[in-house]
C-alpha cells in the first residue's frame, strides 16, 4: 500500500493528518500540493524546522544575501523567510480551511 493510500485511508476513518515540516523547496517543487492531495490537512512548524530548511538548501541564499545587503538583522531575516513560507503554505491550505 502506498503512502498516499495509507493517508487517504486515515482520512476516511476521520483522522486529521498533519505534516511536521515546511521548506521553500517543498513549496516550490509542488511537494506540499502533492501531500495535500494525499489527505494531509495541516502543517506544523517551529524555529528548528526552519533552521534545518534554511541551512540544508541554497534556495534561500539570494533572499538572505539581499536582506543582509539591506542591513536586516539575523532575526529579521529569519522572520521574513519564515513568514513568507508560512503564508505560501497557508495559501495552499485555504481550500482545506474552507471545507
Amino acid at each position: 500500500m502506498s503512502e498516499a493510500s495509507r493517508l487517504l485511508n486515515l482520512k476516511k476513518l476521520g483522522q486529521s493528518v498533519w505534516y511536521d515540516n515546511i521548506s521553500r523547496e517543498l513549496l516550490l517543487s509542488g511537494g506540499l500540493k502533492e501531500i495535500l492531495g494525499w489527505g494531509v490537512v495541516g502543517l506544523t512548524s517551529n524555529p528548528s524546522i526552519f533552521e534545518k530548511a534554511i541551512s540544508s538548501s541554497n534556495i534561500y541564499d539570494s533572499d538572505i544575501q539581499s536582506m543582509k545587503d539591506r542591513k536586516y538583522s539575523d532575526i529579521e531575516v529569519f522572520e521574513k523567510l519564515a513568514i513568507e513560507d508560512i503564508q505560501n503554505a497557508a495559501d495552499l491550505l485555504s481550500d482545506t480551511y474552507r471545507s
